[in-house]
């Protein structure tokens, strides 16, 4: 039996607006990640790039944290020992789904040690099981455009298909934001108002991405249940989402829980100058950032 697995995983921005925890997309951005299960009963880890000082060498992390759920979830003996080598590229607690992609990497690996073949759809349920919502590994599994949900507590993903392509454009300020206190900052109960806003939104942006007809994004992209709650956790925020649209996006939403901001852009628009119209509002509030040009991933987590 091979005792060894690359698996390259993209990231993703969830939400898109009002989708809130149900609309993913993968990105061109990558994760690696090389499992090994050794004769030596220890755990080692290396990583590299983004991130790597957090990770300790000789600890489980969620990578293989999700690679041994695998095998006790089946009731299975473990492996031995496990190496893990990774390397990053997706920045931690920025709204790039860099926990997402460790999961979906470690069920995947683990699905492979453990000679299950489980299909995709399985692999689903196991990274949801992990992550709590699957609006994150569901276009990290899967890739392309995803409106994910829950039935008898088991997730379900479906793939929107664009008719027309665009650029997303992720301006990745240096602020960690952790989900939790993002979501800490939300209100239990909201207004029916607030409610029906976010429904016709959600499903005009999926609509607006299956018929080509993008320049309804500018619509399609406002949100009432999460924005404008976690603005206050995002200095600039709103100035990032009026200079993108100034300067040719269709609008700009919150990456998943924060920090990271993304601009939904035409392909023949200038992306280089929309990241720098954005990179520009952080830097007036004295926070350094970065930005990235991306397609949107079709392939998803892959084995390379």
């Amino acid at each position: 039996m091979a005792n060894e697995i690359k698996i390259r995983v993209p990231a993703t921005t969830a939400n898109c607006g009002a989708g809130f925890d149900c609309l993913g997309i993968a990105c061109t951005y990558y994760n690696l990640f090389t499992f090994e299960v050794t004769q030596e009963a220890e755990i080692k880890v290396q990583a590299t790039g983004e991130g790597a000082e957090f990770f300790s060498p000789t600890a489980t992390n969620l990578a293989i944290d999700s690679l041994l759920y695998v095998f006790k979830k089946y009731n299975l003996p473990a492996p031995l020992g496990i190496s893990l080598k990774m390397h990053n590229n997706i920045p931690l607690s920025r709204g790039l789904g860099s926990s997402s992609s460790a999961i979906v990497a470690g069920v995947i690996a683990g699905n492979y040690f453990a000679k299950l073949n489980l299909d995709k759809e399985e692999l689903l349920v196991l990274a949801n099981d992990i992550e709590g919502h699957p609006d994150n590994v569901a276009p990290a599994l899967l890739g392309g455009i995803t409106l994910s949900y829950i039935q008898k507590e088991r997730a379900y993903a479906l793939q929107v298909e664009p008719k027309q392509a665009f650029k997303l454009v992720a301006i990745v300020p240096e602020l960690k934001l952790a989900t939790v206190k993002a979501r800490a900052v939300l209100p239990e109960h909201v207004s029916m108002q607030d409610a029906i806003f976010n429904l016709s939104r959600a499903a005009l942006f999926v609509l607006s991405i299956q018929s080509g007809e993008l320049d309804k994004l500018e619509h399609a992209l406002n949100d009432c249940l999460h924005q404008p709650y976690r603005q206050q956790l995002i200095p600039g925020m709103r100035e990032v989402f009026t200079v993108a649209k100034e300067n040719g996006a269709y609008g700009a939403v919150i990456s998943g829980a924060g920090s990271t901001l993304m601009a939904f852009c035409p392909l023949d628009a200038d992306c280089e100058r929309i990241g720098e119209s954005m990179q520009a509002v952080f830097k007036e509030k004295n926070i350094n950032s970065v930005y990235h040009v991306f397609d949107v991933d079709m392939q998803g987590a892959v084995i390379i």
